[in-house]
């Protein structure tokens, strides 16, 4: 890897001294010349400013650690001295910059890291990375379009790209701010909006699953600062006026061309009627499918059902497992435990999701649209008794409360059936303690993951059909109060933070 890397330097250092004919215009040299003058007497005053800095800087890192795992491989461009570089804990940590100045002070501060001096629109380390992040650079470039097409030749198919930059409406107090000597002047900047730089990472094949607006008091002020940076900056009209626009993209959709196996857990409890159907229904998808059967306590003879189907049919690759705990959750958890596929699906016992189904959630995971493919029942007609009214109007409200929690689209939380990749669910396993042990049903803690760790959650909509066997193991309102202090805690650690 140290040779790799002090290979990749060599050449950069010498495209940097020796360019292609006609790869810089003389407009572009000149700018570029500007700019590296410019952060070049930056670094040499940065002692005095950092009191003023000291307050947005902070609150970058918390944002910027709340998004990003520690141990990742991450690349920063335009990292300067590589502070939140170093801050976000990286396995393999990369900041690129054009200042050597800037770059004096990083190897200074932050030995553990590696630096390259190279220009953002031209680097090339032939490498990729989990995370690539940009802070204030966007503004500052002279082609960003260029910058996010050298970006995404970094990106493997599961990278995010995290980049930041100043609100169009901030720049008149930015000039009153540098008249006022708190914050170094500038050169002219691209007042870019959300929706140029979205437009411009499309045509970069990146596409971003969701933004959000932070900062609006970007000073260490007791007590001020963390109300208007972790709430108010969250709540309309107050986010309107946040200072930087953060946007979370990924490489576009790419195909899964080898087939994965499947494997489909379904937690049963009191679901003796259904186990026959189940395994009748379930189909062939991938490279195959593996059925995990965990029974969950039941007062009938759902494992006698089990045992009984399996014994007959010896064709059928299925397992059965007794969970220990208690709820949906513990027992989705438990047959995720022991899948053998790479793609994990849940399928509830009472068949009111046809089983006939699930090939539609295989291939939208395997197109590489979704990341997380989260079963929709509100689209379509349902059957009259397949949802009482008042559980109806519950799903609705939670729709709306989880989309604006989760910052992406969410029209139904509460089906049961989702899908995702086992890399992934070992990503949101791994990480569980961030929320702690919440949610009963299973589908939340998967719903909370997938959008902390950023994964490209799509709506997939269904036919709910009734229930034919049994009752429901839903009590609408004991359950409608245990999802309302959910939210309430996944707000305090997704929204408000």
């Amino acid at each position: 890897m140290k040779t790799s890397y002090q290979s990749g330097v060599r050449e950069l250092q010498s495209a940097i001294a020796n360019p292609p004919d006609g790869e810089r215009s003389a407009k572009f040299a000149a700018y570029t010349d500007e700019r590296r003058r410019f952060w070049t007497n930056f670094a040499k005053t940065l002692p005095r400013l950092e009191r003023y800095r000291a307050g947005y800087q902070q609150r970058l890192v918390e944002i910027y650690s709340l998004l990003i795992p520690q141990g990742m491989r991450v690349l920063e461009i335009g990292c300067g001295r590589g502070d939140l570089l170093a801050a976000l804990k990286p396995s393999y940590g990369v900041g690129v910059d054009f200042c050597r100045a800037m770059l004096d002070l990083g190897h200074e501060q932050n030995p553990g890291l590696n630096f390259v001096e190279a220009d953002a629109h031209t680097f090339d380390l032939g490498e990729t990375f989990d995370y690539i992040i940009c802070t204030d650079l966007v503004n500052d470039l002279w082609d960003i379009q260029q910058v996010m097409e050298r970006i995404a030749r970094h990106c493997h198919p599961g990278t995010r790209v995290i980049l930041n930059a100043y609100s169009r409406l901030w720049e008149l107090p930015r000039r009153v701010a540098e008249a006022a000597g708190i914050a170094k002047r500038l050169l002219t900047q691209n007042w870019v909006v959300t929706e140029d730089l979205s437009n411009m990472l499309y045509l970069s094949n990146l596409e971003v699953i969701r933004q959000t607006q932070e900062i609006l008091w970007p000073f260490r002020t007791p007590g001020l600062n963390r109300l208007a940076n972790r709430y108010l900056v969250k709540l309309t009209p107050f986010r309107w006026l946040a200072m930087s626009n953060i946007l979370i993209a990924r490489p576009k959709a790419a195909k899964v061309w080898q087939e994965p196996i499947v494997t489909v857990v379904v937690p049963a409890r009191n679901e003796e009627g259904n186990i026959p159907k189940i395994v009748d229904r379930v189909p062939q998808m991938g490279a195959g499918t593996e059925l995990i059967f965990v029974e969950g306590n039941s007062t009938d003879d759902t494992w006698g059902a089990i045992q009984r189907e399996l014994a007959c049919r010896p064709g059928v690759w299925a397992k059965a497992f007794k969970q220990s705990g208690k709820g949906k959750g513990d027992a989705v958890r438990k047959g995720f435990q022991e899948a053998t596929g790479e793609v994990l699906m849940i399928l509830d016992a009472d068949l009111t999701v046809a089983p006939e189904d699930l090939p539609r959630f295989y291939e939208a995971w395997r197109s590489g649209h979704a990341e997380f493919v989260n079963g929709v029942r509100l689209v379509y007609p349902m059957e009259d008794r397949a949802m009482r009214f008042f559980n109806h109007v519950g799903n609705k409200f939670f729709s709306l409360a989880f989309s604006w929690l989760l910052g992406q689209n969410i029209k139904d939380s509460l089906c049961g059936t989702k899908v995702l990749s086992k890399q992934h669910y070992r990503t949101i396993a791994a990480n569980r303690s961030y929320f702690g042990e919440i949610d009963p049903f299973g589908d939340f803690d998967l719903l909370f993951g997938a959008a902390k760790y950023n994964l490209k959650i799509v709506d997939l909509p269904v036919r709910y059909q009734e229930r034919v066997w049994g009752e429901t193991n839903i009590r609408r309102w004991s359950h409608g109060m245990l999802l309302l202090r959910m939210i309430v805690k996944a707000t305090r650690k997704l929204k408000f933070v």
